[in-house]
């Protein structure tokens, strides 16, 4: 097992009170009860994990030889060291959670600030009032027992109407309404890659996708974000999948021109590949920006997903694919196995929200607190490389030496949980990096920059950490 791995499992393990040493030591054991660290498993060597934690060694070491105590885990010299007991050939072990979901199951009863997920945490009141407009309807519902595998007609029908009005005819049978983004991924990820397919992605891109992708056992190929060298990797790779995020780049926030996006839609066609725009970010433009139409503009093959969750509220529970007809069948007979459909009251709501999308005054909010932490991270962290956006939720920050994994875990322990760029590219060029989001409020925003400087002021980097070459350009 990777220290790196390790790494992604423990978590906020040190935001707690207490000895480095005793912390760590609590959540390794915690995850060997719950049998995460399966019996068995072999455990990172003390100066590797102290490299990927940025601590001492001794604080593994002291860590180790308390679990050692407690007959947790056995250390012998030339075997290593491993969690107690012998792996049984029926034990599956768990597959790595990306800090992006584990975040989401921490308990929340600590004071560490979250710069992880990036998503609204106010409902506007738009969503409220949404909800009192479909009180009448749902009053008069008889007879329907509230099953829609492919979503409610009445918001498919205002999805399709949204995609008509950016320039994009869809009917509602080309629609299909899940629970969220994610799911929207996960679906397609598992009707269309088989074990072993090469799924080709932007390098770095949205974790979740990864995710989802490793799910199925894809095998990840990373282009440079925009797909550079697309048609050569497809010829050379013959790959299963294609996924960019065309508008607001998730992480770097960058837009595809038309004229990219159009040779891509259609190279994709032609070589038979699904290609998966990821929408989710696109509504999510400054104010003054106007994106470029769906690469779905350009090809009745390209599949289109989006979510609410961004531009509404997370706990929206509200995502979309819009696809070919066929497609969207075979979507909805897999998405039957699992859970019939979504909310149906939620659903009503959000087809009062689609329509409104453009005038939830988001672009005027977003730009306010994008400005807000790039003022203070110009002022407090100068060094830093950010580009520049024109929308979306995050900043794309390189850290001038170090890298993002162990700078993580020293923010960790200034009460600031952020996303090292390791998690978002699967070709490793991204670990001098990290992950930002500005959707917090500015006093929020504020602390976090506190945070956040005086961490890198105590950070003391691996000698050994070397930047590879910038995934992209700066």
């Amino acid at each position: 097992m990777r220290p790196i791995e390790v790494c992604d499992r423990l978590g906020r393990w040190s935001s707690g009170r207490g000895p480095l040493y005793v912390l760590l030591a609590a959540r390794m054991r915690r995850l060997i009860d719950d049998g995460e660290l399966p019996p068995g498993a072999l455990l990172p060597p003390d100066r590797a994990l102290a490299a990927a934690l940025a601590v001492g060694r001794t604080t593994v070491v002291a860590a180790y030889e308390l679990l050692r105590s407690e007959g947790r885990i056995t250390r012998r010299q030339g075997s290593g060291t491993r969690v107690a007991g012998s792996q049984s050939p029926a034990t599956i072990e768990d597959a790595t959670v990306d800090p992006i979901f584990l975040d989401s199951l921490e308990a929340r009863d600590d004071d560490v600030l979250l710069a992880i997920c990036a998503a609204p945490g106010d409902p506007p009141p738009q969503l409220a009032e949404a909800y009192e407009r479909v009180l009448p309807a749902l009053r008069e519902i008889s007879g329907d027992i509230g099953y829609y595998p492919y979503g409610h007609p009445v918001l498919r029908e205002a999805i399709a109407e949204r995609y008509g009005d950016r320039g994009v005819p869809t009917s509602p049978d080309q629609i299909m309404v899940t629970n969220g983004g994610q799911q929207a991924l996960s679906l397609l990820a598992h009707a269309l890659v088989s074990p072993g397919d090469q799924v080709l992605v932007e390098a770095p891109t949205y974790p979740g996708a990864l995710e989802a992708f490793r799910e199925e056992a894809a095998v990840l190929r990373g282009l440079p974000v925009g797909l550079a060298g697309f048609e050569a990797a497809v010829r050379e790779r013959r790959p299963g999948l294609v996924y960019v995020i065309p508008t607001y780049q998730n992480p770097t926030g960058s837009v595809l021109s038309p004229l990219v996006r159009e040779r891509l839609a259609r190279a994709a066609a032609a070589a038979d590949v699904p290609l998966i725009e990821d929408e989710v970010p696109a509504d999510l433009g400054f104010p003054g920006t106007t994106p470029p139409a769906p690469m779905a503009a350009y090809s009745e093959t390209v599949i289109s997903i989006g979510s609410l969750s961004k531009s509404v509220w997370g706990g929206l529970r509200i995502g979309w694919i819009r696809a070919a007809a066929p497609i969207v069948n075979r979507l909805a007979r897999l998405r039957a196995v699992h859970d019939l459909g979504g909310n149906v009251p939620a659903q009503l709501a959000a087809a009062h929200l689609v329509a409104q999308l453009d005038t939830l005054g988001l672009a005027e909010e977003l730009k306010h607190r994008h400005d807000h932490l790039r003022t203070l991270l110009a002022e407090h962290l100068p060094t830093w490389q950010i580009p520049t956006i024109q929308g979306g939720q995050c900043l794309w920050a390189r850290l001038p030496h170090g890298d993002g994994n162990s700078f993580a875990q020293t923010t960790l322990r200034h009460g600031l949980a952020i996303l090292p760029g390791s998690g978002l590219d699967v070709t490793g060029a991204s670990d001098p990096y990290v992950r930002l989001h500005f959707r917090a409020h500015p006093t929020e925003l504020t602390e976090a920059v506190t945070r956040l400087t005086t961490a890198w002021h105590a950070y003391n980097p691996p000698a050994d950490r070397v930047h590879p070459r910038p995934a992209i350009a700066i």
